[in-house]
C-alpha cells in the first residue's frame, strides 16, 4: 500500500468554464469577465501541466471530454472516480446536476487496457437522496494508515462517507472547516493535503478546538510532519498539492504556481525534503473553477496488468 503512484489520469476539456451550479458551495471560484476565451487559456493551462509532469517522468493518461453533454468542470475527475490498488473502483454521488454528467464507463474501459479492474462500487445513488460525497475532494486518503480525513459541507455527508469506509475499510475523521468568513469549506482537499511523510493543512480553518486537536492527533501519531498553511496561503490554493510518483520512484509534490507563489522560504524548504516541488500557472483554471492542481488529478492505484 503507497501512498501515491506514477499513474495519473488527467481529463482534457472541450468547455471549460464557470459553473453556475457549484458556485454557491464553493467560494473559490471567481467568474472571468470574458468567458470566450476562458476554455482557450484553460486548454493552454491544462496542456502546459500535463507537459510539466511527463517531463518529470510522470505516466499521464490524457482523455479528451466529450462537447456533448455539457461539463465546465470535466477538468477535475478526482471528484467522481477513485481508483485503489486493490482493483476497486468508487464512483461517487455529485451535488451539481451537470456534475453527474461527468461519470464516464468509457473511460474506466480505456483504464482496463493497461490496469487491473476487480469491480465496480457506486455511490452515486444516494444523489437521489440529496447527500453527498465528491470523491478525493471531499476525503483526503491516508492510503498507508487507511485513514479518510473529511470536512463535513453540502458536498460532503456523513453516511456517503460511512458507506465508503464501510467499503474501503478506512477510519473515518471527520471535523468542520471554515474560510475567514464563516462559510464551509466546500472540498476537504483544498484546505488539507497528504503525503506519505507530511501534511500541508490550514489548522486556523478548524474553528472547533477538540476537532482540532483530534486532526492534529492523529496525523502526528501516524508520523506526519505538519506544515501549517494561513487562510491567505490556502486562498492561493497551497492546501490542493498532491505528492505522486515518477518512473523512476522519486516523489514530486505537484501544485499550482499560485500555490508555490504563496508558500515562505521555510515551508518550501521543509516541503523540499520530502519531494521535488512541481508547478505550473494554471490562474485560469483556478479562478473559473475554483479548483487547483490536485483537483485536476485522479491517482490510478490499480496494479498494472504486466504485474500479473
Amino acid at each position: 500500500m503507497s501512498q501515491s503512484t506514477n499513474n495519473i489520469l488527467m481529463i482534457r476539456p472541450v468547455s471549460f468554464g464557470f459553473n453556475e451550479q457549484t458556485a454557491q458551495s464553493n467560494a473559490f471560484q471567481i467568474r472571468s469577465a470574458d468567458q470566450q476565451q476562458v476554455q482557450a487559456k484553460a486548454i493552454a493551462e491544462f496542456d502546459g501541466l500535463v507537459q510539466t509532469l511527463r517531463d518529470n517522468d510522470v505516466n499521464v493518461t490524457v482523455i479528451d471530454d466529450t462537447a456533448q453533454p455539457y461539463t465546465p468542470d470535466s477538468i477535475f475527475p478526482n471528484n467522481w472516480v477513485s481508483f485503489h490498488d486493490d482493483g476497486e473502483v468508487f464512483l461517487y454521488p455529485m451535488q451539481a446536476a451537470n456534475r453527474r454528467l461527468e461519470r464516464r464507463e468509457d473511460i474506466i474501459t480505456t483504464l482496463q487496457d493497461n490496469f487491473r479492474v476487480k469491480h465496480v462500487i457506486d455511490l452515486s445513488h444516494f444523489e437521489h437522496d440529496g447527500k453527498f460525497l465528491e470523491g478525493t475532494g471531499s476525503m483526503v486518503l491516508d492510503r498507508e494508515e487507511k485513514i479518510v480525513y473529511a470536512c463535513l459541507s453540502p458536498r460532503t455527508d456523513e453516511i456517503v462517507l460511512a458507506a465508503f469506509a464501510g467499503q474501503a475499510g478506512y477510519t473515518i475523521i471527520n471535523f468542520h472547516a471554515t474560510d475567514k468568513k464563516a462559510q464551509a469549506i466546500y472540498h476537504t482537499n483544498v484546505m488539507m493535503a497528504l503525503g506519505s511523510s507530511f501534511v500541508v493543512i490550514c489548522l486556523d480553518s478548524i474553528a472547533n478546538d477538540a476537532e482540532k486537536e483530534l486532526v492534529t492527533n492523529y496525523l502526528k501519531d501516524t508520523g506526519k510532519q505538519i506544515v501549517d498553511i494561513s487562510f491567505h496561503q490556502m486562498n492561493h490554493f497551497a492546501g490542493n498539492m498532491l505528492e505522486v510518483k515518477n518512473s523512476k520512484g522519486d516523489t514530486l509534490i505537484v501544485m499550482s504556481q499560485s500555490a508555490y507563489n504563496s508558500l515562505n522560504y521555510g515551508q518550501k524548504a521543509v516541503l523540499s525534503t520530502f519531494g521535488k516541488l512541481v508547478y505550473a500557472d494554471i490562474n485560469t483554471i483556478e479562478t473559473n473553477g475554483g479548483g487547483s492542481a490536485r483537483c485536476m488529478i485522479a491517482e490510478v492505484h490499480l496494479l498494472l496488468k504486466t504485474n500479473d
